[in-house]
């Protein structure tokens, strides 16, 4: 069993193993409210075809990806997710209300109508897809249109004639950095954020474990040694293929995770750049908890909602007053666990396996060929995530992996 991580979460249920390929269906990043807003209506249609020029084909095809209404629906019901964001909202209202707001990724305007609910003074709610039409609606149905004004477009595009007090932003993809939509929050950040303003979520944190799933690997490869007593082993090679080529996003349990986690990315959304999202690499080195056929590895990711940090006495702290000086990864022989010196107050978003599911799931890298290992042998190697020069928002990995005396190379593309 996964230990838990320290900090609150969101839950500890166990439930069945349920599998979903990548493919690039993605979900609630970057929408497009539908109406061009009073500030642009100046810059009329000419403006729309100048958004839409500037957007590569890849970009279109994601954006339009959001224009159903089944991925917000997907989000929406993830009740983790909502009530995670809603609480976060609510539990700093004192830096939102008479404020001014942007909602990057807006969506159906669920999180603008959240902070709008909250006494913010203006909400800035901007999308680059079609769903924003109907979000535009949903503004109008509930009385919010002086409150809340939806922009047609990308932030890299848009223009407001003021500064904000607070960006509020749900751009984690699989993985936390599938389809790159955090750019957008440093990019809203870096032009209009006042110093001192609020952004959430504030942190977010990738991790990854060794895992075994007997089951799994049952299932998709060795039910082709058998069927109906006919051997069609010569099919093995192209079930691993099919099978393990691409990452995977499914629930697993603890039970599936053979080590504590390892830290790949720490994101500190006040200060992280575009440029450090492109490539990062991190070696890791784990220590089997049990013995166990090692079948890949998991990913998985956190995010808090902490306010900005504050200069206390040379020291920064957050606004809830924990030390960031403390705010540090460890690590004590083989297990290198997240250790924040956090508030009982600060918010975390969790999607371990041990935390209550969410639509995000978890991010499998399964290997072409189970690696027996026993108690306490090591396990390491290093991991590489890049963005890829084909498309931007899909994700490279290159996984390194060692164990036993063998080493191995996998790599696989995020979709």
């Amino acid at each position: 069993m996964l230990p838990s991580s320290d900090g609150p979460s969101n839950g500890h249920p166990r439930q069945a193993s349920s599998e979903r390929r990548v493919g690039y269906v993605p979900r609630d990043r970057l929408r497009k409210p539908g109406r061009i807003s009073r500030a642009l209506r100046h810059r009329a249609s000419g403006q729309d075809r100048a958004v839409a020029a500037a957007a590569t084909p890849y970009d279109a095809a994601y954006f339009h990806s959001y224009s159903h209404l089944g991925v917000h629906e997907e989000m929406i019901k993830d009740h983790v997710r909502t009530d995670t964001y809603r609480a976060a909202i609510m539990q700093h209202q004192s830096s939102i209300q008479g404020k001014v707001v942007m909602d990057v990724g807006c969506g159906t305007g669920i999180l603008s109508i959240f902070c709008a609910l909250a006494g913010a003074r203006k909400v800035y709610a901007v999308d680059a897809s079609e769903i924003a039409i109907q979000a535009n609606e949903v503004v109008k149905m509930n009385n919010l249109s002086e409150k809340i004004e939806v922009l047609h477009g990308r932030v890299e595009d848009i223009e407001i004639d003021e500064e904000i007090d607070v960006i509020v932003s749900e751009w984690m993809g699989y993985m936390l950095l599938y389809e790159s939509m955090l750019s957008s929050v440093i990019t809203a950040r870096d032009r209009w954020l006042k110093p001192g303003g609020l952004i959430l979520p504030s942190h977010a944190t990738l991790y990854m474990a060794p895992v075994t799933h007997s089951e799994r690997y049952r299932e998709s490869i060795d039910f082709w040694r058998n069927v109906y007593g006919i051997d069609m082993s010569a099919m093995l090679p192209l079930a691993k293929q099919c099978a393990f080529e691409e990452p995977s996003v499914e629930i697993i349990s603890g039970e599936n995770v053979l080590t504590w986690p390892f830290v790949v990315k720490h994101i500190d959304c006040y200060v992280v750049t575009i440029q450090e999202l492109e490539c990062m690499t991190a070696r890791y080195r784990f220590a089997s908890m049990m013995r166990a056929p090692l079948h890949g590895f998991a990913f998985w990711f956190d995010v808090e909602f902490a306010g900005p940090p504050v200069l206390i006495d040379n020291h920064l702290q957050t606004s809830h007053g924990s030390d960031e000086s403390s705010s540090d990864i460890f690590s004590t022989g083989s297990h290198q666990r997240k250790k924040r010196a956090k508030s009982v107050e600060t918010l975390v978003l969790s999607t371990a396996p041990e935390d209550v599911p969410t639509h995000w799931q978890q991010t499998l890298l399964y290997l072409y060929e189970p690696v027996e290992v026993n108690q306490d042998q090591i396990i390491e190697g290093s991991v590489t995530l890049s963005q890829s020069k084909e498309n931007p928002r899909f994700l490279n990995i290159h996984l390194e992996y060692a164990s036993g005396g063998r080493s191995f190379v996998k790599e696989s593309v995020m979709r």
